[in-house]
C-alpha cells in the first residue's frame, strides 16, 4: 500500500529538486522519497562524528575542582 503527502517547498528548494530532477533522470518524487527514507534511517547524532579525533591530555574532559566529596 503506497500513501501520499503535501509539502511545501520553498522556490529556493524548488528549483534545487527540479535542477537534481533533471541532472539524475530520476522523478522529484523518487529524489524526495529516497531522501526521506535515508533521514529516518540515521540513528547517530552528526556531532558524534567527531568523538575521539581531538588530541589532549587524557584527562582533558575531566572537570577538575568538581569532584564529589
Amino acid at each position: 500500500m503506497s500513501h501520499t503527502i503535501s509539502v511545501r517547498l520553498s522556490e529556493e528548494t524548488c528549483q534545487r529538486l527540479e535542477e537534481q530532477a533533471r541532472q539524475s533522470g530520476c522523478s522529484r518524487s523518487a529524489i524526495v522519497k529516497e531522501a526521506l527514507e535515508a533521514s529516518l534511517q540515521k540513528k547517530t547524532r552528526p556531532f558524534m562524528a567527531l568523538a575521539g579525533t581531538i588530541e589532549g591530555a587524557r584527562d582533558l574532559s575531566q572537570r577538575k575542582g568538581f569532584a564529589k566529596k
